[in-house]
C-alpha cells in the first residue's frame, strides 16, 4: 500500500497531509513503533526531513513519541485519530459560529454593510451576475436566496434534487415559511418523493412538473438560479449554474410555471 499511488493520493486529501507527512505515517502505521531514521528508509525521504515531518505529526496527533535511546515513534489507531480530528473539527467550528454571532451584533457589520449598500447602488443590472460551480456551492446559494427572501420562493428541480433539497435545506424552508414565504418546488414526483413531500407539506408546497423540465430557481421574482445541465449527468464537483438578478425574467420565468 505505501508504494500505492492512488491509495497514498487518497489518504493525503482526507487528512489534509502533505506528501511526506503521508509518507511517514504510513511507514509508521505499517511497523507500529520506528524510528526516524527506519521510516525515512521505508518512506523514501530524506533523513533530515523525517524529525521534522514526525514532530509535524505529533503535534497534529498522528503519532507518540516513545522516550529513550534511540527515540522511537508509536503509531497512533486510525481509528482513534479519525475520532479526535472529528473533536477538533467540531471545537473549531463551534468557536467560529461563535465569533460569527457575536460579529452580526457588532458595529463591524453595520459597517460592511454600509459598504455593501452604497457599493451596489453603481452596479449596473448586467454585471449582478455570476457562475456557480459545484452542487455544494449551488446549495449554498439557493440557501442564501431562500433567507434573504420576503415573498416567495419557485424551485424546479429533478426528482433526486428534490430529494437532496427537502433534506438538506428544511431549517431554511421552515425559518422562511415563518417570515410568510410562499416557497413552492416543481419536480418529476414518484412514491419516495411524496412520502417525503407529506413531511415538508406545512413548509413547503410541492407540485408534479409535467411539461416544465430544468433546474432553477427564482426568489421575490428577481433573484435567479439555472443549473446549466441534468444532475445525473455530471458530478457534483463539476456541476455548474449562473446566477443573475433580474425582474424582467424572474417575472418571466414565474409566468411560465403558471401557466404550466
Amino acid at each position: 500500500m505505501l508504494n500505492n499511488k492512488e491509495f497514498v493520493k487518497e489518504v493525503k486529501s482526507i487528512f489534509e497531509l502533505n506528501l511526506y507527512e503521508v509518507k511517514i505515517w504510513l511507514a509508521l502505521l505499517s511497523r507500529g513503533v520506528s524510528t526516524a531514521g527506519e521510516l525515512s528508509t521505508i518512506a523514501n525521504i530524506p533523513r533530515s526531513r523525517a524529525y521534522d515531518i514526525l514532530d509535524s505529526l505529533e503535534k497534529q496527533g498522528f503519532v507518540l513519541l516513545k522516550m529513550g535511546k534511540p527515540i522511537k515513534y508509536v503509531a497512533i489507531s486510525p481509528e482513534d485519530v479519525t475520532h479526535q480530528i472529528k473533536k477538533k473539527i467540531d471545537v473549531e467550528a463551534t468557536r467560529k459560529k461563535e465569533v460569527l454571532n457575536k460579529l452580526e451584533k457588532t458595529g463591524t457589520m453595520n459597517k460592511l454593510s454600509t459598504l455593501f449598500t452604497t457599493g451596489i447602488k453603481y452596479v449596473e443590472p448586467i454585471d449582478l451576475s455570476g457562475l456557480i460551480k459545484g452542487r455544494s456551492n449551488y446549495h449554498n446559494q439557493l440557501s442564501t436566496m431562500i433567507k434573504n427572501a420576503e415573498k416567495t420562493v419557485t424551485i424546479t428541480t429533478t426528482t433526486p434534487g428534490l430529494l437532496r433539497k427537502l433534506s438538506g435545506l428544511k431549517k431554511d424552508f421552515k425559518e422562511a415559511k415563518e417570515r410568510g414565504v410562499k416557497i413552492k418546488i416543481l419536480a418529476p414526483l414518484n412514491e419516495e418523493t411524496n412520502v417525503m413531500a407529506e413531511k415538508f407539506k406545512n413548509w413547503v408546497e410541492v407540485e408534479g412538473a409535467k411539461q416544465i423540465k430544468g433546474r432553477f430557481a427564482v426568489a421575490d421574482s428577481k433573484n435567479i438560479m439555472f443549473m446549466l445541465m441534468h444532475d445525473e449527468e455530471i458530478h457534483p464537483l463539476y456541476d455548474s449554474g449562473i446566477w443573475v438578478k433580474s425582474e424582467f425574467v424572474g417575472n418571466a420565468i414565474e409566468k411560465m410555471i403558471n401557466q404550466e
